[in-house]
């Protein structure tokens, strides 16, 4: 009897015809995996498929030698890291960051040189791979000059305070050394010249003294005296 078509493969799947069994079986044996294998690509490829690119990936607080990147993902991506791709405009020496076990949407670049534009790209990452890099953002630092000018007089970051602060410290510091070393210099001097004060009426004293021993003697009315030859 011959079977043709969708009635053949039936056949084979049921096993029919006596000692076309065990065909019946290995046949349906090698379906279920081929089944079971393209279910599971399917769904790897899926799920990064559902893995979007980052999105709204801004570049702020721009200073001469960092910046900082910042990024939002869809509600629902299996995020649990993320990859930024750092490069400058001319030059096709690539920087790679990645990051994982996170949930931060930001990262700090650091290391920049002045003056100089930068394209940056961000992945996020998942535990079935990476998403497509988002769209790249373009960047410039600026110079030193143009940064030390664009700072306003009255803008004063918390670093220069803390200088400020440490400087006023160091000066307080020094002034009272210097007073206390002439306190104790002045204090010396008062000592000095009481001793000195404390001693004059005796050297007055013993200069009367010594004068009257060394001056002639005096006759008890009023005449010098005078040997006898």
């Amino acid at each position: 009897m011959l079977y043709t078509g969708h009635a053949a493969w039936k056949a084979a799947l049921e096993g029919g015809g006596g000692g076309g069994e065990g065909a019946g079986g290995m046949v349906r044996s090698w379906w279920m995996s081929v089944i079971l294998l393209g279910f599971l690509c399917v769904s790897t490829v899926r799920a990064d498929a559902l893995l979007s690119a980052p999105l709204n990936v801004t570049v702020k607080e721009i200073e001469v030698n960092s910046a900082m990147v910042t990024w939002e993902t869809l509600e629902g991506d299996p995020v649990i890291g993320f990859a930024i791709t750092q490069q400058k405009k001319d030059v096709r020496t690539l920087r790679f960051i990645q990051e994982v076990n996170t949930t931060t949407r930001s990262c700090a670049l650091w290391g920049l040189d002045e003056d100089t534009e930068y394209i940056v790209h961000v992945q996020s990452i998942s535990m079935g791979g990476s998403s497509p890099p988002s769209d790249p953002v373009l960047f410039r630092t600026p110079k030193e000059s143009e940064k030390l000018a664009s700072k306003s007089p009255d803008e004063v970051t918390m670093e220069e305070v803390d200088q400020a602060a440490q400087l006023r410290a160091g000066e307080v510091i020094i002034i009272a050394v210097v007073l206390v070393m002439w306190a104790g210099v002045i204090a010396l001097f008062c000592r000095q010249y009481d001793i000195i004060k404390d001693n004059e009426p005796n050297n007055n004293k013993d200069k009367a003294k010594n004068s009257s021993e060394c001056s002639t003697p005096e006759h008890p009315q009023g005449g010098l005296l005078r040997s006898n030859v």
